[in-house]
Parts: structure tokens; C-alpha cells; sequence
């Protein structure tokens, strides 16, 4: 496991759950909206946190925290992955995991071992548009149909969200997302579509810098037209 940052009391992170909350270097995705460059460019230039160290600290809080989350970069590209959540779930913890979903396979089989509680899977923009907000060209869209099949067929709590940047998440692809979102989980859509919006600090993308994020009216009006395709919309 390479485990790159560290946040070791979260309130928000984890729903109904003291959590923490740990980052794994390295990515397979290259959104210009992405800000955690480092994570996703140069992990190599980050140190590594023992993975002994981290097993050790939710031993000793046992009781005080309840849940760990694994998110990135892309944390199913860790090839300790399985391991490391056995280890965490002997202690005890509920673990949610933060994906982009292109690994669909590890994901399937993490979810049939039982080593998860929660996903939260970004969902970047309607097809047609995937492979330009996720900055990886000849994109497969099925492997995020295939994660989020695997999440509607399962029995664990999940849910989906997309960050909305003005430049690609517009009216015209709001609907086609919830559209398309709505097919895969029918008849209303999944369990809950998460809108959050666009920061425009420290972006993979410097360009993006000067964009400027939706207001709360927007946010709200955004979700309000989802809402015509998929039922349980919210605004984070």
C-alpha cells in the first residue's frame, strides 16, 4: 500500500461515522478539475506513511473512531488493497472507499469479499463527454458502467457524485448525465446523486484557475432539473 497522506480525525468524510481518512498516491485519471496534483502527478515525491503505523493509531482509537476511508488518487490500483482492508475490518472499522470507478473488476471483487461499507463513486460527465472531463483519451465507458452495475446489483450503500465545473457540466449535460444515470439504475436513478461544486484552487488544469463556480441559485436549479431523471439529488 502506498499511503501518501493522512487525515486522522474526520467528521465529514465517512456519513454518520468518526472516521479516518487516509490517500493513496497515483491515479489512472487526469482531470483538469483535480486538486491533488501531487497525489495524482508526483507521488514518488511524497513520503510514505507506514502502513504499520496506521494499523497501530486505529488500534489504539478502537471505539473513538468508527470508520476508515480510502480514497486518492485512485486507491484500487494499490496492490495491497485486499490485504490492508482485511486488517483494518479485524479491528473493527467500517470502511468506505472513494474511487473514480475505471477498475471495475477490483471493485466487483472487493464488493463480493465483503471488505466494504460505503463507495463513492465520481461520476465525471455524460458519456459522450467522459474521456475529455477525465483527461484520458480512448476512455472505455463501460468499465464505469460496469462499477456502477456493480454498485446497483450489490447490497451496500453507495453513492455517486460529480463535481460540477461550469466549463463541461452544463444544462444540456446535467440532463443527459441524469439520463443516462437513470437508465443504469431505473426507474429513478441511484440511491443518491451527490452535485458538488467546482473549486477553482490549485487545479491539475491552471487554465481552470480563473473559472468561476456555480453560485448557490445555479447549484440549486442544476439539481432541480436532475431531479425530472433521477430522484435523490443533493448538493454537497
Amino acid at each position: 500500500m502506498q499511503l501518501k497522506g493522512w487525515v486522522r480525525t474526520s467528521l465529514i468524510n465517512y456519513p454518520d461515522h468518526i472516521a479516518t481518512v487516509l490517500f493513496t498516491g497515483g491515479c489512472n485519471f487526469r482531470c483538469p478539475m483535480c486538486h491533488n496534483a501531487d497525489l495524482v502527478l508526483h507521488p514518488e515525491t511524497l513520503p510514505d506513511i507506514p502502513v504499520a503505523e496506521v494499523l497501530a493509531y486505529l488500534e489504539q482509537r478502537a471505539g473513538r473512531l468508527t470508520g476508515v476511508v480510502l480514497t486518492g488518487g485512485e486507491p484500487t490500483l494499490q496492490n495491497g488493497l485486499p490485504e490492508f482492508l482485511n486488517d483494518v475490518r479485524a479491528l473493527g472499522y467500517a470502511v468506505k472507499l472513494d474511487t473514480n470507478g475505471y477498475r471495475p473488476d477490483v471493485l466487483t471483487a472487493l464488493l463480493r469479499q465483503g471488505l466494504l461499507d460505503y463507495v463513492a463513486m465520481d461520476v465525471k460527465a455524460p458519456p459522450e463527454q467522459y474521456a475529455e472531463v477525465a483527461g484520458v483519451s480512448g476512455l472505455a465507458i463501460d468499465h464505469i458502467e460496469r462499477s456502477l452495475d456493480a454498485l446497483r446489483d450489490g447490497d451496500i450503500t453507495y453513492e455517486v457524485r460529480t463535481t460540477l465545473v461550469p466549463r463541461w457540466l452544463t444544462v444540456d449535460a446535467i440532463a443527459a448525465l441524469a439520463q443516462w444515470l437513470a437508465a443504469r439504475f431505473p426507474p429513478h436513478g441511484p440511491r443518491l446523486w451527490i452535485l458538488q461544486p467546482f473549486r477553482a484552487q490549485q487545479t491539475l488544469d491552471e487554465n481552470l484557475g480563473g473559472l468561476i463556480p456555480y453560485n448557490t441559485t445555479q447549484l440549486q436549479a442544476l439539481a432541480g432539473h436532475a431531479r425530472q431523471w433521477v430522484r435523490a439529488v443533493r448538493i454537497r
